[in-house]
């Protein structure tokens, strides 16, 4: 799907795995995220693609000239009893930032996430990342005082949701 600015968003593929792991891991300790209880955690860094390949769960990638600038996915919230997924790993390099490129990430997770019959969706993040609050809070999210499900990411102090419903 082309989304302006020569960028193109498309499914994660096996071989993007290495590519995402350094930009993703790129970008968060640009935001100085802690090396532990965070995504820079997860050892689902290192193989998205694995991640992502099963039912009731995607992951976009943001590229531009075959060069991978960040991504964005959709799967389950872990042990979570309720219907809710969780945006994850939604991270871009700061030259796909302020086009309006997360925007259209987000559309694109929100769709596959109703499409995949979600009640919620769920995100944790940074308080230095105040420029992904604000888009979150734009495309809907709304702050919540305590993290939802099981994530491992308790170094994340802000917890936002969004009804899809």
């Amino acid at each position: 799907m082309n989304v302006g600015y020569g960028f193109v968003i498309r499914k994660v593929k096996k071989n993007d795995n290495k590519s995402l792991e350094i930009v993703l891991s790129k970008v968060m300790r640009e935001f100085n995220v802690p090396e532990t209880g965070t995504a820079l955690a997860d050892p689902e860094l290192k193989c998205i693609f694995e991640t992502y390949n099963f039912e009731k769960s995607q992951y976009y990638i943001l590229e531009k000239n075959n060069i991978i600038y960040g991504g964005a996915g959709i799967s389950k919230l872990k042990d979570s009893k309720e219907n809710i997924c969780e945006l994850q790993k939604m991270y871009f390099l700061e030259e796909a930032r302020g086009k309006g490129l997360g925007e259209i990430m987000i559309d694109l997770c929100i769709s596959k996430a109703i499409e995949f019959g979600f009640d919620y969706c769920y995100i944790e993040t940074m308080f230095n990342m105040s420029g992904a609050q604000k888009l979150y809070k734009k495309k809907g999210f709304k702050h919540i005082n305590n993290p939802l499900g099981k994530t491992g990411h308790t170094s994340c102090p802000v917890w936002m949701i969004k009804d899809l419903k």
